[in-house]
């Protein structure tokens, strides 16, 4: 017959290791997960993005708003943000869009074609792209 205390059964096994293992800490070049999901959502959040107006002048213009565009708009935007511009006129080769900074919101765009007998109002800056 098979001894139970051999096995380990019916007893509390007295080679368990019960002290606590240290508990791991975040040295100071490890960045937080809350830091990391923070910096990313700043990032977002200060990514252009296109009214529904907007869209709709690209589109009836034909203005060609592909990733380099974008990419100038959002650094463009980034640098504005920094100086304090609220409501800004960027002015590029082939359109020109008017953003709000603070909503980061393109607000509407006008082909190169229609700028020359265009007037922007409420503009407090303006960014050649």
């Amino acid at each position: 017959m098979i001894d139970k205390t051999q096995l380990g059964i019916g007893k509390a096994n007295r080679n368990l290791n019960t002290a606590a293992s240290p508990v791991k800490t975040i040295s100071s070049q490890q960045l937080s997960f809350k830091a990391v999901l923070d910096e990313q959502l700043k990032n977002e959040s200060n990514q252009l993005q296109m009214s529904k107006h907007a869209k709709d002048r690209i589109a009836q213009r034909g203005i060609d708003v592909d990733q380099d565009l974008m990419s100038s708009l959002n650094y463009a935007a980034d640098i504005a943000r920094s100086k304090g511009a609220r409501d800004i006129v960027m002015i590029g080769k082939d359109a020109a869009f008017v953003v709000n900074i603070p909503n980061s919101v393109i607000v509407t765009a006008v082909s190169s074609d229609e700028l020359k007998d265009n007037i922007f109002t409420n503009i407090d800056s303006a960014v050649l792209i």
